[in-house]
């Protein structure tokens, strides 16, 4: 389950804030909830909360509409289904 919340929201105590890819993985796998404030510029959070919640980031701090991504790249790893499924024949 993927979590967005402003940056003006408060932060649950539970959840442990990373920096970098690196870190998101390794408390990711240990099995702690990650949460990442992520860039200003909109293209690049788009592109920054993709490659966090690949790496195992669960709660995106951010001022961005950047549900989209988050939404692809969780069906990309096989955590929900796809919104939409098409079969294109030939």
């Amino acid at each position: 389950m993927t979590i967005v919340i402003r940056p003006e929201d408060e932060a649950d105590p539970a959840w442990t804030a990373a920096g970098s890819l690196s870190e998101v993985s390794a408390l990711a796998q240990a099995g702690h909830t990650v949460m990442v404030t992520l860039p200003e510029d909109e293209t690049e959070a788009i592109a920054a909360a993709a490659a966090f919640a690949w790496a195992g980031a669960t709660v995106f701090r951010t001022s961005h509409q950047v549900r989209q991504a988050l939404d692809m790249t969780e069906v990309l790893m096989g955590r929900r289904p796809p919104a939409l499924t098409r079969r294109g024949l030939a």
